[in-house]
């Protein structure tokens, strides 16, 4: 979760929404990392776990990721888990939970659905608090009113 929090803080430092992951390889070796790329990519879709999974899966050369893990900062929203249904990731592990916008326990709940693609392995709330306040310190500033 390390490797994705780092990913976060520099998405939000470029002005993204400070989200990020990571895909590790079943032996743990950190297969790539990216942060959102919304705004710098004019794409909706260039979340921090389908760039993370696409690069993961270049390097493999293959477009499968069974075994490999994703972390991320915050519970993935149903476009990023059904993606990960289909990159077939052994395991998400996410940090902050996501009431809003989530797919896994919140929202569409994909993975609990009778005709699941595939069932990952899925631990939310690694580093939860600290990921909550990177989100919570990023949308306060962008609240806060221009200084006189």
């Amino acid at each position: 979760m390390a490797v994705a929090m780092r990913a976060a803080r520099m998405a939000g430092a470029r002005g993204e929404v400070p989200v990020g992951a990571a895909v590790f390889g079943a032996d743990g070796t950190l297969l790539a990392e990216a942060g959102n790329e919304v705004e710098a990519r004019c794409d909706a879709s260039a979340h921090a776990e389908l760039l993370a999974m696409r690069a993961a899966a270049r390097r493999l050369g293959r477009p499968r990721l069974e075994g490999c893990l994703l972390a991320v900062t915050l519970e993935p929203c149903p476009m990023c888990a059904a993606a990960a249904a289909h990159f077939r990731i052994g395991t998400i592990q996410f940090a902050a939970y996501d009431p809003k916008g989530g797919g896994i326990d919140h929202g569409p709940r994909l993975f609990d659905r009778a005709g699941a693609l595939h069932r990952p392995d899925v631990v939310g709330g690694v580093r939860e608090r600290e990921a909550a306040d990177l989100l919570t310190r990023f949308f306060r500033a962008l609240r806060r009113p221009p200084s006189p």
